[in-house]
């Protein structure tokens, strides 16, 4: 007697938790479960705090070494100590700048620092009512058989550090990973690698009830014209977002941190704000779900008048906007900061000050109303970009 012939889309065991997907031989399910209505409501709520109206992230999670440089370019010598002055100088600024500042993204070591009173730095962030956030990557490796492209480390005990850190007063995170471009790169190699490690961090971070920021950046070394930028990042973002979806990741609950659209760093041609804006703003729309709340661009080496001229523009082009486009800038924040203050003293309401006009400046930029030129800062104009810039 000839066996039975097995049917084709037999249903499995209703607690099996099958459900169709391609067929039956375990090639692929679409089960899946989303996180707990209460998980999604906390994760969502803190996602959208951070991108309010006028409002964007200051990222002083420089490492160690970067906040090295940062002192050695003022005269300052680099230790714990000067460190923690700098980002005390920072964080006590007069509360008026949580009128542009929703949250802060800490390096390890600052959060478990304190004030010259004993205050702990991070409570001088809470009473302002801005939402601490944590660096959770630990630095780019190479990527071998590559040209020179690198993917991101740290996966390994993220879910026991988010954890602790989730105790310790941080509500979102943020992991970078650095693409390049150049005549053969990025490859798909390093493109596939980068956004699986986002998914898989990204993921990671919600189980412990922290809204992750996903930063892929495409760097802006190189001779490309904007056209090719463009193209990259939009290739770079569609493979983050499928990774995403793959790991079922809550898209409410996370924000992006990219790029701005930008020609190379050497590229001849030269290109207005508008044309970045434009660009900058159709390669989101070709790539971003409408289901993230916002958009918190990287200042990637601009000046800082440039970063708040461009994201105006990214603001005011005539373009479909279904998410805030708002500011996480680091240097494009504190390069004035730095050189009004000088590592003294008496200078720290002068860098505080600072900090507080350049917070307006992006503020307005992210509803499209800052004027360009209206804010002078200590650096005035100058290019804050470094090659391969590693944090």
């Amino acid at each position: 007697m000839a066996p039975k012939k097995k049917g084709k889309g037999k249903k499995g065991p209703p607690s099996s938790g099958w459900m169709p997907g391609f067929g039956t031989k375990g090639t692929m399910t679409t089960y899946f479960q989303y996180p707990t209505p209460e998980l999604q409501e906390e994760l969502r709520k803190i996602a959208q705090a951070i991108v309010a109206p006028g409002k964007g992230i200051l990222a002083a999670d420089e490492s160690t070494g970067t906040m090295g440089k940062r002192l050695q370019d003022i005269g300052v010598e680099n230790t714990e100590e000067n460190r923690r002055k700098y980002r005390q100088l920072l964080f006590s600024t007069d509360p008026a700048i949580s009128e542009n500042i929703s949250g802060v993204i800490l390096f390890h070591e600052t959060l478990y620092q304190k004030a010259d009173d004993g205050t702990p730095l991070v409570n001088l962030l809470e009473k302002r009512g801005i939402i601490p956030g944590i660096k959770v990557d630990k630095g780019v490796v190479p990527l071998f058989g590559s040209e020179d492209e690198c993917t991101t480390q740290g996966l390994d005990d993220l879910a026991q550090r988010c954890a602790q850190y989730k105790k310790d007063g941080c509500h979102f995170a943020k992991w970078r990973c650095v693409l390049k471009i150049g005549r053969n790169t990025p490859s798909y190699q390093a493109i596939q690698e980068n956004a699986t490690v986002l998914a898989r961090y990204a993921s990671i971070c919600q189980s412990q009830r922290i809204v992750p920021i996903v930063e892929p950046e495409v760097l802006p070394d190189g001779e490309h014209d904007l056209d090719r930028a463009q193209k990259v990042t939009e290739t770079v973002l569609a493979a983050v977002y499928k990774a995403l979806n793959d790991h079922h990741v809550y898209l409410e609950g996370t924000l992006l941190k990219p790029n701005m659209v930008t020609a190379g760093q050497s590229c001849k041609k030269t290109y207005t704000a508008t044309d970045i804006g434009r660009a900058t703003v159709t390669a989101l729309l070709r790539t971003v779900p409408a289901a993230v709340p916002g958009v918190t661009f990287l200042s990637g080496g601009q000046s800082e008048e440039e970063a708040s001229v461009n994201l105006n523009a990214i603001n005011t082009v005539e373009l479909k906007r279904p998410w805030a486009l708002t500011f996480s800038y680091g240097r494009a924040l504190q390069a004035s900061v730095l050189r009004a203050w000088g590592g003294k003293q008496e200078n720290v309401l002068a860098g505080q000050q600072e900090l507080l006009n350049r917070a307006k400046a992006n503020g307005q930029a992210s509803q499209g109303k800052y004027v360009a030129g209206s804010v002078t800062g200590a650096s005035g104009d100058s290019g804050l970009f470094v090659a391969n810039h590693a944090y």
